[in-house]
């Protein structure tokens, strides 16, 4: 999922997440400061820039992007555990690192872009949820109608007017998606061995 700063996709990701065990967070580094409340290892891992400058040297990243003035990353190798047993993984990411990931794992990458139902609401999440100064605030705003602009290479797009509704939009997306025929394990055996009983 990705969505301009403000727009509510980690409050989405977060209530997927609660309720759905199948899915794993894909959990970013980041060279940015923790803000208050945020957990080493559940929000981000927080790292320097010489850690994070050592990974992409390593190929340990499946995307990476600079943020305003921050990097942000997203590590090879949890993505990969998860996905060997069987679990979902959800990327909290912006446009960049989508477009990163759409090359990294093109057949199976389901792009979901959250809007806000409007600009003022946009402005007033990101000044109320008071996690950055006025100037942050600012800068979000402006990068706002470049990150708009990439809406269309996504697969689904919701407009989080309500967050309730959004999330059961998100949910269906997520239950189409898995039963997708070549998303689904053992199908071919199964109908075969059903065929071979009739």
């Amino acid at each position: 999922m990705s969505s301009p700063s403000g727009a509510g996709k980690t409050t989405l990701s977060r209530k997927l997440l609660a309720d759905d065990k199948n899915i794993s967070l894909s959990v970013s580094v980041t060279t940015r400061k923790a803000r208050t409340g945020e957990v080493d290892g559940k929000d981000y891992h927080f790292i320097t820039k010489d850690r994070f400058e050592q990974m992409i040297a390593r190929r340990e990243l499946l995307e990476w992007a600079q943020v305003f003035d921050n990097l942000y990353g997203t590590p090879k190798a949890p993505v990969d555990a998860a996905l060997a047993e069987g679990r979902d993984v959800l990327f909290d990411i912006d446009w960049q690192g989508t477009q990163q990931l759409a090359q990294a794992m093109e057949d199976d990458l389901v792009r979901v872009f959250i809007l806000p139902p409007d600009a003022d609401s946009l402005r007033t999440r990101l000044i109320t949820r008071n996690q950055d100064s006025s100037t942050v605030v600012a800068k979000r705003m402006a990068e706002a109608p470049r990150e708009l602009s990439h809406w269309a290479e996504y697969d689904y797009v919701v407009v989080n007017a309500d967050v309730d509704r959004a999330l059961a939009q998100v949910v269906a997306i997520l239950t189409a998606e898995r039963l997708r025929r070549k998303r689904q394990i053992g199908l071919s055996e199964f109908v075969r061995e059903m065929t071979t009983k009739l």
